[in-house]
């Protein structure tokens, strides 16, 4: 099983999430050995709680002001899932983060994924355009596969 953490404030992760997870489940049915996934929604209304399985973390890019590089930048509507993870012991079962955008943002593409994973020391694995292509599917599916053992390195 492959675990994943997303929040979604304009339906694209989610939409993204739900093509992953029919991916999973068609190659699963051809193939036992393939893992399902398992998607969990954090919101603002979302009870804390403590993970107790590795996840991968999918967050899309939401910035006010700046560039996002040097001159400033304040993250907007994803802090319920940072906060999140933040809690307890949630941020040491998390195995990647995945990020999602609009590439028209140039610098800023993915850059609250990049920051995530700087926070949380877990690795950027991959990322995509908005709702995402099929071929991104497959090719995030495999990123998650490959990397669900992945040993967290130690702060």
């Amino acid at each position: 099983m492959i675990n994943i953490l997303y929040i979604s404030i304009e339906g694209n992760t989610k939409a993204f999430i739900d093509k992953l997870i029919q991916y999973a489940t068609q190659l699963h049915q051809q193939d036992s050995s393939m893992p399902l996934i398992q998607a969990k929604e954090i919101d603002d209304m979302s009870p804390f709680a403590e993970e107790q399985a590795d996840f991968f973390a999918f967050v899309p890019t939401y910035l006010d002001g700046g560039n996002g590089i040097d001159n400033g930048v304040k993250e907007l509507m994803t802090n319920a899932l940072g906060e999140y993870i933040a809690y307890e012991t949630n941020a040491e079962h998390c195995r990647g983060v995945i990020g999602s955008g609009n590439r028209n943002f140039n610098q800023q593409y993915c850059l609250t994924a990049r920051r995530y994973a700087q926070h949380f020391n877990a690795p950027f694995l991959a990322d995509y355009e908005l709702r995402g292509t099929q071929s991104d599917v497959k090719r995030i599916y495999d990123i998650l596969r490959q990397n669900r053992d992945y040993t967290r390195r130690k702060i």
